[in-house]
């Protein structure tokens, strides 16, 4: 899979690329640290990514604004969003889900915590019919 993973936080991003090589998965991630890097990157790809993983905290543009953003495009709109946050806000959770995300997970604290949590979810988007239309 194809994975943009849209994060500013460099701790994170290094969690992620541990959690990817820990679970010896071939994924391909592309990073972008606020959702205007992100927006600049699905529009100057060939091939657009299977899932976005997306954090809602980060500066310039956040992971809402980036939502709204990517629903309006055509070819855009039907990528999987996944949140990853740490937010456990119920009205962040209701106020994504109303903008047509795939999943909300929170980052748990615990580094084992977060890779089962991880695995769960590329193993479900490695199945998905989604990811192969």
């Amino acid at each position: 899979m194809k994975i943009l993973f849209i994060e500013d936080d460099q701790v994170e991003t290094m969690k992620m690329t541990r959690t990817l090589s820990k679970l010896h998965l071939n994924h391909e991630l592309i990073m972008a640290e606020n959702g205007e890097d992100a927006l600049d990157i699905l529009k100057n790809t060939l091939r657009l990514p299977d899932l976005i993983l997306l954090d809602l905290n980060m500066p310039r543009m956040n992971g809402n604004e980036f939502l709204v953003a990517i629903k309006k495009v055509q070819h855009l709109k039907n990528i999987p969003v996944v949140v990853l946050t740490t937010s456990q806000n119920r009205d962040d959770l209701l106020e994504c889900y109303s903008s047509g995300i795939a999943g909300y997970v929170t980052k748990p604290l615990k580094y084992e915590d977060y890779v089962e949590k991880m695995r769960k979810v590329f193993a479900y988007w490695e199945v998905n019919d989604l990811i192969n239309a």
